[in-house]
Formats: C-alpha cells, structure tokens, sequence
C-alpha cells in the first residue's frame, strides 16, 4: 500500500484573487525530504441546468490556454468566504440568466489531484426563469441548448472535451438516462 507522505513545511509562491501558487517540503517514506508545488483555490462550482422541455444549458467560450472553443456546463470560481450552493446560484444567473426553483448538490470532486487542490462541488439546477446573461469584464459566452442524449454524442465526437465538464456530466448523466 502506498505511504503517506509527512508534510514538513509549506509556503505561498504567490497569489492573486483566483488561486494561490504553493511550495511544501514534504519527508518520503524513506526519511529523505522532497519538493511538492502546486496550486490551491477556494474551489469551483459546475451547474447542469435543466429547462422545463428537458433541454440543458451549456456555454461556448474561448479557452486561452489552449487557444480554441469549448462546450462547457456553466460554473466558475468560488470566491473566498462564500459557499459552494452560493456561487453556483451566482455563477447559474451570470453565465445563462437563469434562475433555479431548485438546485440539487450532486457530488464533488478533484479535477487534476497531482496539480491543483481545487475542489469541484457539482450542481443539478432546475430552471424556472431566464433572462439576460450578466458576463463580468473577462467573460463572453455564448448559450447552447441540448438534449442530454445530444450531451452524450457531443462528448462521443469530441465536441466537448473539457475535463470538468466530462467528469461532471459522468455525476449526473443517471438522472436523465433512467
């Protein structure tokens, strides 16, 4: 079974308001001491909304990184002291203008565990209303409506290929496939 590794010291590299860039000293099993970096954010939200015709809401944005479109769920960051259902009901109205009657916390989980601690708590929203989209600055999204068996080709033909997306819809994929 693998050991546990014995954290010795930790220290921030440098932050901004998205996420922290973190150094730690950690001791191996065999007592010699190792260097571990990564990044640490307050966690992220990703939201599965349902429109009363059983279409879903997904985004179209630019991803800078890797420098094309991406068919994403809404979702976003979760800004420090605030919780997670908190920012999904934010980041639901700011992404697609819509408004839940409920909201349903499907599960969590790690996107990229060796890199980043960044926890992503999954939502199942069920819509009531939508109005206009309120993007901040940095974002411009574009709205997509599918049916969940368009979801499962899309992912199939590679359309969607962001990894939050995917693991997210791997949570919440039985409710529509009952």
């Amino acid at each position: 079974m693998p050991k546990h590794l014995k954290k010795i010291s930790e220290e921030i590299l440098h932050e901004n308001p998205w996420w922290k860039y973190k150094h730690d000293i950690y001791e191996r099993p065999n007592g010699s001491e190792g260097d571990y970096f990564y990044a640490e954010t307050p966690g992220v939200v990703m939201i599965v909304p349902v429109l009363p015709d059983g279409r879903i809401v997904l985004t179209l944005q630019h991803r800078y990184l890797v420098d094309k479109q991406s068919i994403e769920f809404p979702g976003g960051g979760i800004p420090e002291g605030m919780a997670p259902s908190e920012a999904a009901v934010q980041e639901l109205l700011e992404e697609t203008g819509c408004t839940a009657k409920e909201m349903v916390k499907i599960g969590e989980f790690e996107p990229d565990a060796g890199f980043v601690r960044d926890r992503c708590h999954v939502f199942l929203a069920h819509i009531i209303s939508q109005s206009k989209q309120q993007l901040d600055e940095t974002e411009e999204i574009e709205l997509l409506y599918r049916l969940p068996e368009e979801v499962d080709d899309m992912i199939r033909k590679n359309e969607i290929w962001d990894g939050e997306t995917m693991a997210t819809w791997s949570l919440v994929y039985h409710y529509f496939n009952k």
